[in-house]
This record gives structure tokens, sequence and C-alpha cells, in this order.
């Protein structure tokens, strides 16, 4: 019988710096969280989990995301120790 190794590789894991604004803060009910996620987790595959953990009432679909303080693609990448903002849209006037 072999052994099985349950350690954690913390390779495997990246601490991501999330900040609300608006109406996302308001349901997050916090401006700012750190999230613990698998390292190849996507900027879609977050907003879904805090989506569903905050119950957020915004499709991401009407959302911009910035990622470092530079606006960014939902596709685009994310690292250990990044800042993550999802930005509501903003009315003109």
């Amino acid at each position: 019988m072999g052994t099985i190794d349950v350690t954690t590789d913390i390779e495997s894991t990246m601490d991501i710096n999330v900040m609300y604004f608006a109406s996302l803060a308001d349901e997050a009910n916090c401006q700012q969280e750190t999230v613990k996620l698998p390292q190849d987790t996507s900027l879609t595959e977050l907003y879904e989990q805090l989506s569903q953990k905050h119950r957020f009432s915004r499709p991401q679909a009407e959302l911009r995301v910035a990622v470092n303080d530079y606006f960014a693609k939902w596709t685009d990448q994310i690292n250990d120790g990044d800042s993550v903002v999802f930005i509501t849209p903003v009315a003109g006037g």
C-alpha cells in the first residue's frame, strides 16, 4: 500500500486582494478582502465565486475589471499578490 501525500503545495494557491466600490461594496458589506484561490483561477471564475458568496446583483457582462490599477480583459491571468477591482458602470451627466 502506497502513502498518500496530503501536504498542501504552497505554490498551488495565490492570495488576491479584491476591492469593491459603489453597489458592489454595499452588497459585499466591505470595501476590500483578500481571497485565497487556486493558482489557475481566472478573473471570470473569481467574480463568479464572489458573486455567489456576496449575492451580487450585477452580472459580469455589466462590469469592467482592473488588475493592479490597470483595466484588464476578463481573460487576463491573475497572479499571487495582485489587486483586482470590479468596476460598475458609471452614469454620465
